[in-house]
Parts: C-alpha cells; sequence; structure tokens
C-alpha cells in the first residue's frame, strides 16, 4: 500500500487532498503545524473508514531543524504533498524582512528541503513529489509581492528538482487558481467576488476536490514529471 505525506494535511485544500488519497488506497500522513485538534479528529475519520491507514505528524516549516526532525521520522513514502503555505498581503510600501522570512521560508525553503530530506526514501519507491504553486507564480497579485515571488521560485524548484531527481523521483506541480475564498473573506465585498469570477473563463471558482483529484492524478501518471498544471477554470487565458 503506497504512502503520502501532505503538509498542512488539517484543513481546506490540504484536507481534501488527504480525504481523497485516502479514498484511493494512500496511507495517509497528515502534517500540521498547530492545527492538532483539526489533523487528529481527521485521521480519526479516516481511520473509521479503513483501519491504521492515518496518522498526524507535527512540524514547524519555516524551522530548517524541525524539517531535518520531520523528515528523519519517515522511513517509506511513495508521495510527498507540498501543500503548505503562508499567504498575506505585503504590499511594497510595507514590505520588511520578516515577512520575506516567513513567506520565503514556508513557501520555498520547505518544500524545496523537505523534499531533498526524503528524496532517499522517495527514490527507493520510485515516488513523486507534487507541489502546490499558484497561478499567481505566472501573473503577480497586486499587493502580494512577496507571496508571488515565493510561488514563481516554488514553481522552477519543481521544474529543477524535476531534472536533479530524475529518474527516480517524478516531481511536478499544481497551479490552483480561484478554489476557496481567502479565510478573512468576510473582507471581500460581494462586488469583489463577482469581479474575480467574471475573470475566469468558466465563471465560477472551482473546489478544493478538483485540486485533490488533480494531485492524485499526477501520482498515478508514471510518464510524467516537470509539468505544472493550472488548476483554475481558465483564468490564466485573461490577462
Amino acid at each position: 500500500m503506497k504512502t503520502a505525506l501532505v503538509t498542512g494535511g488539517a484543513h481546506r485544500i490540504g484536507k481534501a487532498i488527504c480525504q481523497t488519497l485516502h479514498a484511493h488506497g494512500f496511507q495517509v500522513m497528515i502534517h500540521y503545524h498547530q492545527s492538532q485538534a483539526a489533523a487528529q479528529s481527521l485521521a480519526d475519520e479516516l481511520n473509521a473508514q479503513r483501519s491504521d491507514s492515518a496518522s498526524i505528524i507535527q512540524g514547524d516549516l519555516s524551522d530548517v531543524q524541525a524539517l531535518a526532525s520531520l523528515a528523519g521520522q519517515i522511513k517509506h513514502l511513495d508521495l510527498l504533498v507540498n501543500n503548505a503555505s503562508a499567504f498575506y498581503p505585503t504590499p511594497v510600501s510595507e514590505l520588511s524582512q520578516d515577512a520575506y522570512q516567513l513567506l520565503m521560508d514556508t513557501n520555498l525553503r520547505a518544500p524545496l528541503f523537505l523534499s531533498t530530506h526524503l528524496a532517499d526514501q522517495l527514490s527507493q519507491a520510485q515516488g513523486c513529489i507534487v507541489n502546490i504553486v499558484d497561478i499567481h507564480s505566472q501573473r503577480p497579485l497586486k499587493d502580494y509581492p512577496l507571496y508571488s515571488i515565493s510561488k514563481a521560485a516554488l514553481a522552477m524548484a519543481t521544474k529543477t528538482l524535476a531534472k536533479e531527481l530524475a529518474p527516480s523521483v517524478r516531481v511536478c506541480g499544481v497551479s490552483p487558481g480561484s478554489i476557496l475564498w481567502p479565510e478573512n473573506a468576510a473582507e471581500l465585498s460581494d462586488a469583489n467576488k463577482q469581479k474575480m469570477l467574471d475573470k475566469i473563463a468558466l465563471k465560477k471558482q472551482g473546489c478544493a476536490e478538483d485540486i485533490a483529484n488533480t494531485v492524485l492524478f499526477l501520482a498515478e501518471a508514471d510518464y510524467i514529471t516537470g509539468e505544472i498544471i493550472s488548476v483554475d477554470g481558465g483564468r490564466t487565458l485573461n490577462q
């Protein structure tokens, strides 16, 4: 049976990825930083469906030592999903070293070094890494320069690792468009939400399962590596 580690797996898109992989036979390790209760609740839900099929694992991905410690706990791995990320505005007039450090550490350094720390385990399993990137890695989001830069770097890391870890490990990415409203969506007016939807060719928002199903596809696509699939309803068709 294949084993997957999903970072930031307790909530939102990460939770959907865990549920989808589990439904297709994976053993799932649910990584969390502070959301222990939510991670345990999800693990309990999955274990009720199939005994001893889900576990939780804690780690602060912005901490280099924690990354090594987390990886050291894993002896076998078929799939690494680097889903966890930090997202908040950093207008150019308000840029700070602290914001730069947190966004780059969480969105780039963590997936890069976790991937390299786990490369041997993945190689032994002829496994796969799937990075959750973002369509704003190609088209920057206004007032989110550091986030956009960090995701652009993750996109390049995806392609670079695909070359460096071949042929024993495949590395791919998924770039979500408008999938879930931000957790602070209460600050978005209905008019602003509609304005965002109007830019999408399909004129609707996606759902977390759209991303999860694409992760599953890439996990099973044995002849695809170095590719990043946009799941955005055609948002990137419009400038």
